[in-house]
């Protein structure tokens, strides 16, 4: 356990030393994030915030990482998703900050992107010899068969899609992913997953470091970069571990609720023309109903905290 301590430490000042010599250059280089109309009018002041600060955690995890963990297939595997979808959401950004086009990164360039990560993941799984297989806690294994390349996809998809959609209010992305991937820690350590284990922990380490520069009043945003970055690995741990349904119904709860409302607001505005929450994703519904950020930020960590124990809980219970 005094290594795992030691990766999340080391990832930890490493992100602060990175985010105290990037901000200020991304200041200088006017890589500031644009804020949509449609979203909640008090965001409007956050317009020229610096973005593509997802970069500070992602190094400072894959340092860690390389540093403190043993050779390790499944770790490296993890850090390959980290990286293919941090890159997909980094051109993104780019277009959007740099480039000047607003919309950044065509949807099905995104999509075919997010695939072919996806499609080579699987591929790696194969090589690997993991079993295609989904684990019900307390039932034992699901032979998925020809399904699972599928379901390997719709798993990356859905982790990088939820966590970018978390990711609108200062801080919250960064500190639902920290118990999620600390929840992951736990059951990478217990099971004898370093490869699960010590990207985890050094990848909360980091977000951690990011996070004092990332909580409200933001100094920098995670951007694309780091939100597709952070489900890219989750989704890698989850499939890596057969901890998915862990995955959606404990450690990364917010994360399914906050994808769900803008599942429900969509398909009932489509059918009757009128809104289930004020907006979508929920996390603004409750910032139009007066919520101030730290609030928003404090009661969801709160929810997904206690999600992860008592995911934890059930991983122990059935395992």
């Amino acid at each position: 356990m005094l290594e795992y301590a030691g990766t999340l430490l080391t990832a930890f000042v490493f992100a602060l030393v990175l985010g105290w010599v990037s901000i200020p250059i991304l200041r200088r280089l006017k890589v500031g994030q644009s804020i949509r109309d449609v979203g909640p009018q008090m965001h409007l002041s956050k317009a020229g915030t610096p973005t593509m600060g997802g970069l500070i955690f992602i190094i400072a995890g894959l340092v860690a990482t390389v540093l403190f963990m043993p050779r390790n297939p499944s770790g490296y595997l993890v850090l390959f998703m980290t990286v293919a979808y941090g890159s997909i959401g980094f051109a993104d950004d780019f277009l959007k900050v740099v480039a000047k086009q607003p919309l950044g990164l065509k949807a099905r360039h995104k999509i075919v992107g997010q695939l072919a990560a996806a499609l080579l993941f699987y591929l790696a799984l194969r090589v690997l010899d993991v079993d295609h297989a989904l684990v019900v806690p307390g039932l034992g294994q699901l032979s998925l068969g020809w399904l699972y390349p599928l379901f390997v996809t719709v798993v990356a998809l859905a982790a990088t899609n939820a966590v970018n959609l978390s990711d609108g209010v200062d801080g919250l992305a960064g500190g639902l992913s920290i118990i999620t991937l600390l929840g992951f820690t736990i059951v990478g350590a217990g099971a004898g997953l370093q490869g699960i284990a010590y990207p985890a922990v050094a990848l909360a380490g980091g977000i951690l470091g990011f996070l004092v520069f990332n909580l409200h009043p933001a100094k920098v945003f995670m951007g694309d970069t780091g939100s597709l970055a952070l489900g890219g690995a989750i989704a890698a741990i989850a499939v890596l571990s057969h901890t998915e349904l862990l995955l959606l119904f404990f450690f990364g709860l917010v994360f399914v609720l906050e994808t769900v409302s803008v599942i429900i607001q969509v398909t009932y505005f489509k059918l009757t023309g009128r809104r289930v929450f004020l907006m979508a994703p929920i996390h603004h519904h409750f910032e139009l109903r007066g919520w101030g950020e730290w609030k928003v930020c404090t009661w969801f960590w709160l929810v997904q905290a206690l999600a992860m124990v008592a995911g934890v809980l059930v991983w122990l219970a059935t395992r």
